[in-house]
């Protein structure tokens, strides 16, 4: 059980905490916060019953937080804005309680079209079929400024496919994808299979980008204002641990044991510690607070390609970023408000 140092929070009540809240997650690295809050007992230590659901991909997860199988999610940020619009054929209202970190995914080619890369640059990716988690996430969305930076059609140049997270390795080893852009470990498993290369973090394209939230459904949130402020709370303590170094190799323990057993140690470690992503590797306490500003960035990529209306109600869209979650959690917690600009977008 932490002290008070990692968690000064009050308790809830008795009949508050015999209720079970059920948080979806896809395995993945930077689920890290809500893996190391149930390990660590960040949860219990307020007072909270939760039951974490490992999806299979995001599609999944999606339709089970917009209908209410689960109350709340690690979440793609792009698929927040999505809910919203209803792309996709689902529609729900989303509230945002925080982030869960920045950075943390990986462009993996295999090793021939990663030479070709590092010879001829972007350009030798014409043809290619490469894959991203979710047409709505910020994969799809920075690898396609990257490649449209580069001067190739994301539509016309290449071929973008969709595969889970989970999956990707196992496509570029059987050389049904020639490349993908996911979250960590996979990147990390397909360069330890020898089935591809990683050739760059997405901080790379956009330094220190939000990456994953935390989000509610708007409705239940409003209703359960002293489960959604504690669950919160705990996600603020975990990126606080989670930022420690001297936490690495317990957190690095933590993920293999609850979403990675399958994979090596050591694999797990190199993708925690954002090795093979070079210089951006992911981080989570100042990743927390929940921007509209970079939300925004996601919003008028998805207008650039024509998965959102120009006239979509940018307002309405950005409102599940909302920092009440946050700032109430943060006073329960000691957590100052960040004083620090959004992250410089790419132009």
């Amino acid at each position: 059980m932490p002290d008070s140092t990692v968690l000064p929070y009050p308790r809830i009540s008795r009949r508050d905490a015999s209720r079970i809240t059920r948080l979806g997650f896809v395995p993945l690295a930077d689920a890290a916060p809500l893996l190391v809050a149930e390990a660590l007992g960040l949860f219990e230590a307020v007072g909270l019953h939760v039951a974490l659901s490992a999806e299979p991909g995001w599609a999944t997860l999606r339709d089970k937080l917009a209908f209410g199988a689960l109350d709340g999610a690690h979440l793609l940020g792009p698929m927040a804005i999505a809910l919203g619009a209803g792309l996709g054929g689902v529609e729900a209202e989303i509230t945002i309680a925080c982030g869960l970190g920045r950075n943390g995914n990986t462009l993996a080619l295999k090793p021939e079209l990663a030479e070709a890369v590092a010879a001829e640059g972007p350009s030798a990716l014409r043809c290619a079929t490469l894959a991203v988690v979710f047409a709505f996430s910020s994969h799809n969305y920075l690898l396609r400024h990257w490649l449209a930076s580069a001067g190739l059609d994301p539509d016309r140049d290449v071929r973008l496919t969709v595969v889970p997270p989970p999956q990707c390795p196992a496509q570029l080893a059987a050389g049904h994808i020639d490349g993908f852009c996911a979250g960590e470990p996979w990147g990390s498993h397909a360069q330890a299979l020898g089935a591809g290369r990683v050739v760059m973090g997405t901080g790379h394209i956009w330094p220190d980008h939000p990456e994953k939230v935390l989000a509610f459904g708007a409705g239940w949130a409003r209703a359960n204002p002293e489960i959604a402020i504690p669950v919160t709370a705990a996600m603020l303590a975990a990126a606080r641990w989670l930022d420690d170094p001297a936490n690495r190799d317990e957190a690095t323990r933590i993920l293999h044991k609850r979403a990675f057993p399958h994979l090596a140690l050591e694999t797990v470690a190199e993708a925690f510690s954002g090795a093979v992503a070079q210089a951006h590797p992911m981080q989570f306490r100042d990743g927390t607070f929940p921007h509209a500003g970079q939300a925004a960035w996601w919003l008028r990529q998805m207008q650039r390609w024509g998965h959102l209306a120009p006239d979509a109600d940018q307002a309405a869209l950005l409102a599940a970023w909302n920092p009440s979650l946050w700032r109430a959690a943060a006073t329960r917690v000691n957590e100052p408000e960040p004083l620090f600009s959004p992250t410089e977008q790419p132009a």
